[in-house]
């Protein structure tokens, strides 16, 4: 997967460790955890100051909203989205708003949503490669018998994010 050029990164601390933030002019392009090993961000000086300046509201935003969600204070993201994949991916990232907070669903449920009832694994696929985590919650995605299945993250994080929204 070719790096998605970016105006802006951002590091921010969180209790579940450094995420690094990103944005373009069009939206937020990430939110990574710090030992994610995927380059999918590129910063390049291509960007004009105003293009800078509207990626930097942009990060500025889902930082506050990411610091009211650790704090319990925000259940829903809302932040224009730059997301870049095939259509499929988008399609799959773009369901996960559907889950709603404290809740959980499972690949299945999620690959009827996008139309591809047969498709679970190329769903969890294209979980895996879910740029924006947390925003788009693909920690709320749980095997079809409730079972904690894999996340970029790693499991400790997933079990941290989901215990947080309370999940049972």
């Amino acid at each position: 997967m070719k790096p998605v050029e970016v105006a802006v990164t951002v590091q921010m601390n969180s209790p579940i460790g450094n995420l690094l933030l990103s944005a373009s002019p069009l939206g937020l392009t990430g939110v990574q955890f710090e030992n994610d090993t995927v380059e999918r961000f590129i910063v390049t000086d291509s960007f004009s100051a105003k293009e800078r300046e509207q990626a930097a509201r942009y990060i500025e935003t889902v930082e506050q909203q990411l610091n009211e969600y650790f704090a319990r204070q925000r259940t829903v993201f809302e932040v224009e989205l730059d997301l870049r994949g095939t259509a499929f991916q988008i399609e799959v990232w773009n369901s996960l708003a559907r889950i709603p907070y404290g809740k959980t669903t499972s690949y299945g449920q999620q690959a009827k949503w996008v139309g591809r009832p047969a498709a679970v694994r190329a769903v969890g696929g294209a979980n895996g490669r879910n740029p924006v985590a947390i925003v788009l919650p693909c920690h709320r995605v749980v095997g079809a018998n409730g079972s904690l299945t894999g996340f970029g993250g790693g499991l400790e994080r997933k079990i941290w994010l989901l215990e947080h929204e309370k999940w049972k």
